[in-house]
């Protein structure tokens, strides 16, 4: 590339960057014209856009972007003057100027000479449309020509503008001298810098946090050193009622007077590191905290383009729409913010589209023929909350019940009996629409799953509400930062891992009588229903560690209706983490999505919870969770052999279990062949006990079951029935079981030594 090529290219990149912030100025000036067309601040803004623009263009060598940039000048200025009242179709003509002006500064890829080829016609039409709206426009005089929507200006007197007057347009008489100042002051940083200077500040903070645990050593030191202080001075105060040598006696002198310099020395020692820690923790913190607000940016950054395309759209369904935008100075994370763009443009459209009604419909029911989306944004507990609602129709509720029952979805029985929250949950599964016909807008069923599958991954969650005939309104929560996260420390394994709180529903902690067992799964109670139970250590594939004998410390998790209890060995507290990304080469760790360290150095885990419910799910699936016993030793230890008794019979059963309890065996029962099976499929035995006649399932299939099965065929299996006759006996034994035991000769001894001789004594 020659010198001359070089620069141009870098003309062409300052005219880009001009033409993004100007045409910013032009997208909200124009909508707030659009309003009120006299409103003198913004058409001195917008004039001075096109003007500024049209300098560039010619300074760069763009032909087409004078003209476009030209003819649009000639039409504020024309407003200005008083000579034409801006209309509708001025305003969408310039519109139509600001996003050419856009395409003339970044062309399409391989074709720098869009403007003078392609897109010729494109900038032609627009310069003769433009050129004769203004011959045509009506001079501002004629009083009786209404305003492009006759009924703004009643709702505009009760809102301000959304859209201020630009900062930089606010004084036309300031010194040269400072706006030169003030420009030297701006920096051109690149996003990978931001990051490493944040990556750094955050691993500052973090060893700057395990200087406490070294002071804490220093601190038994010292203590260390006073116990040995004092043995020495017993020492010393025994010797002297003996005839000690002399030499000795004054040796142990010299070490009482040694161990006193050293205590000195470590007490002023650990005052200096208490001082440093102190000191260097606050400046680390202060960097940490510098660095952060480096990355962040005002909630309206996301925003951009936002108004501009819920009024485009609205004008092409026939609607009258406008955005307004509480809470436009929030300060979130960069990368927050860009990925909030996408769910809240899907949002937004679907308010244009489902939920704004047409004016007519509007007035009809008593409503502004405008329609208005409310955007609040503000911070809570270390999050950032969004609010966005519309003044629409709402949700029809009967007509979202009809959907569900024709897309089969749910049967009619089950359908009616929705409540109004189980309903709306449907609206977020993928591929569901209440559209009919697809059209450019929606009609896929892509929206409301994608948007929850996005806040999901920046670590937050959607809900919505609707008020028939008053609108709906969505609540999203996410962090104001991807580079921490306040996150629950659990051990799992013998190890740390990290629950973010914006995923938990609650923390618990569950007594033995608290779980129950349905249809072979474990369960507890929780907000009037039985919620599965699921140990970590089984899901993280961990072996599970010592809970000891108390209280079962359960994560309660939520995916959409679905609502789990995770066990884990122990709660170590609420801690704010700084995420480290793990090492791409290890592609996605199943269950995993960052990790971190604690204040004593020591690494954990980041769970990914939504993957974490996969887990749970394919669990469940599989018929193989593992029973959470709170009776379970430490890891290594001896734990007891487990038998399932399976009898119909509430005596028998109460009396097996008792006998094999006494003999130190961990028991479960189950009522029939069907509740143990399920219990065989999900947990793990010893050795199984069942009668042979009960109702669902008898013992023959059931042990033929057992058999079948690749992973309980080895189980041992003991038939006690009253049926002692050969051809029973036989028929037990034929289907699989290794021990055939009548019950009209069972005695205490039998069963007990039938249970040694095939798996030994409980603890062998």
């Amino acid at each position: 590339m020659t010198p001359d090529q070089m620069r141009d290219a870098s003309l062409l990149e300052l005219f880009r960057l001009e033409a993004e912030a100007q045409t910013q100025v032009l997208n909200a000036g124009l909508m707030a014209l659009e309003r009120s067309p006299t409103q003198a601040d913004q058409l001195e803004a917008c004039m001075r856009a096109a003007h500024s623009l049209k300098g560039a263009a010619r300074i760069v060598g763009l032909d087409a972007g004078v003209r476009v940039a030209h003819v649009m000048e000639d039409c504020l200025v024309e407003a200005q003057d008083g000579r034409l009242l801006l209309q509708s179709e001025h305003i969408d003509a310039l519109l139509q100027g600001c996003d050419l002006l856009l395409r003339i500064g970044t062309p399409p890829a391989g074709d720098a000479g869009w403007a003078d080829g392609a897109g010729r016609e494109e900038i032609d039409g627009l310069v003769e449309r433009l050129e004769t709206l203004v011959r045509s426009g009506l001079p501002l005089a004629r009083a009786e020509l209404p305003v492009a929507n006759p009924v703004l200006p009643e709702v505009d007197a009760e809102a301000p503008s959304a859209v201020p007057a630009p900062a930089s347009e606010e004084s036309d008489d300031e010194p040269a001298s400072q706006a030169d100042e003030r420009r030297s002051r701006v920096l051109r940083v690149t996003a990978e810098r931001l990051d490493r200077l944040l990556d750094i500040s955050s691993k500052s903070l973090v060893e700057f946090q395990r200087i406490k645990p070294l002071a804490d050593s220093l601190q038994r030191l010292r203590r260390l050193q006073s116990s040995a202080s004092r043995a020495l001075d017993v020492v010393r105060e025994t010797v002297q009622e003996t005839s000690l040598d002399p030499q000795a006696q004054a040796m142990l002198s010299e070490a009482r007077q040694l161990i006193g310099e050293c205590q000195q020395m470590l007490v002023q020692h650990i005052a200096d590191l208490d001082e440093f820690a102190w000191q260097g923790g606050q400046r680390a913190q202060v960097l940490y905290d510098a660095a952060l607000a480096s990355r962040m940016r005002p909630f309206a950054d996301v925003l951009s383009g936002q108004a501009r395309m819920v009024r485009d759209l609205g004008r092409s369904l026939g609607k009258q729409v406008r955005l307004l935008v509480e809470g436009e100075t929030t300060q979130v994370d960069r990368d927050v913010l860009e990925k909030l763009e996408a769910p809240l443009t899907h949002l937004l459209r679907n308010a244009v589209d489902h939920g704004i009604e047409a004016a007519e419909t509007r007035l009809a029911a008593g409503k502004p023929a405008e329609g208005r989306i409310t955007i609040r944004a503000r911070h809570h507990a270390g999050m950032l909350v969004l609010e966005l609602s519309d003044d629409g129709g709402g949700i029809d509720l009967e007509r979202l019940r009809e959907t569900v029952l024709n897309r089969q979805f749910a049967t009619a029985e089950t359908a009616a009996q929705l409540s109004e929250e189980e309903l709306l949950a449907f609206l977020f599964l993928p591929g569901f629409s209440m559209r009919e016909q697809v059209t450019e807008v929606s009609g896929r069923g892509v929206g409301l799953d994608a948007v929850q599958h996005m806040v999901r991954q920046l670590r937050g969650g959607v809900r919505m509400e609707q008020r028939q005939g008053r609108g709906t309104l969505f609540h999203i929560e996410v962090p104001l930062t991807l580079s921490v996260v306040r996150s629950l420390v659990v051990e799992i394994g013998e190890e740390a891992y990290a629950f973010p709180l914006a995923h938990i529903e609650r923390m618990c902690e569950l007594q033995a009588e608290e779980i129950v067992q349905l249809e072979g799964r474990q369960h507890f109670w929780y907000e009037g229903r039985h919620v599965g139970l699921v140990s970590a250590a089984q899901l993280l594939q961990r072996p599970e560690g010592g809970r000891g004998e108390g209280a079962i410390p359960v994560v309660v998790v939520r995916d959409r209706d679905a609502v789990y209890g995770i066990a884990v060995e122990r709660f170590v507290g609420e801690r704010t983490l700084v995420v480290m990304p793990l090492d791409p080469r290890l592609g996605k760790v199943r269950d995993v999505s960052a990790g971190a360290l604690l204040d004593d150095g020591s690494p954990v885990l980041i769970l990914d919870v939504e993957d974490l419910l996969h887990s749970v799910g394919k669990l469940l699936s599989s018929g193989r969770l593992e029973r959470i016993d709170r009776s379970r030793r430490q890891a290594g230890g001896a734990q007891r052999k487990r038998i399932l008794v399976v009898d119909d019979s509430l005596t028998v059963r109460e009396l097996e279990r008792k006998l094999l309890l006494g003999r130190g065996y961990d028991v479960a029962v189950a009522v029939d062949g069907m509740d143990g099976w399920n219990a065989l499929r999900s947990e793990h035995f010893d050795l199984l006990i069942t009668d042979i006649d009960m109702p669902r399932m008898d013992g023959i299939e059931l042990v033929t079951l057992v058999r079948r099965d690749s992973r309980l065929q080895s189980l041992p299996v003991m038939v006690v029935s009253y049926k002692d006759r050969e051809e029973d006996r036989r028929r037990g034994l034929d289907a699989g079981a290794d021990y055939y035991l009548a019950k009209a000769s069972f005695h205490d001894e039998a069963l007990l030594d039938a249970v040694v001789v095939l798996i030994g004594e409980a603890q062998g």
